[in-house]
């Protein structure tokens, strides 16, 4: 790995870290995270508040807990998740009519200007991040993430 140090790189060896594929996503992992921000600067969006509008957006009516479930959210998170969103006026919550215990997500117009406005926004930014990958790379890379994803207890 080349490190800067100042006035100069120099190259440093990781020892194991170099053939653990965790260490490699987590490094990735941190590198979209950070353009993300940069990308969204500005919008008070975040990665988590994407995701949940997406899911919502695709899935109009879905109750609160699944759109939690299907992102990897912790239930308590999702709820002041969700409370921002409504605060924000990009989500709307309404007791779901097949479980009076549960809450249905739509989004909103506003939620759907921004979810296309981040959408442009991060498509720019993987655009950037991926312009070494063909087309194909690209779609193996987001299958092979996936088969690991769905290892997920």
């Amino acid at each position: 790995m080349d490190v800067e140090t100042g006035d100069r790189e120099i190259r440093i060896a990781l020892g194991v870290l170099e053939e653990l594929a965790g260490y490699h996503l987590r490094r990735a992992s941190t590198v979209f995270g950070n353009d993300f921000s940069r990308a969204m600067g500005g919008t008070g969006i975040r990665q988590v508040l994407f995701g949940i509008l997406s899911v919502v957006a695709a899935n109009p009516g879905i109750n609160q807990g699944t759109a939690g479930r299907a992102l990897g959210i912790q239930r308590a998170n999702m709820v002041s998740l969700i409370n921002e969103l409504v605060d924000a006026g990009l989500i709307d919550r309404r007791t779901a009519e097949e479980d009076r215990r549960a809450f249905a997500l739509t989004i909103t117009p506003a939620g759907s200007d921004a979810l296309a406005a981040g959408s442009k926004r991060i498509r720019k930014h993987e655009q950037r991040l991926l312009s070494d990958l063909s087309a194909e790379e690209r779609r193996m890379l987001i299958d092979l993430l996936q088969r690991i994803e769905a290892k997920e207890d």
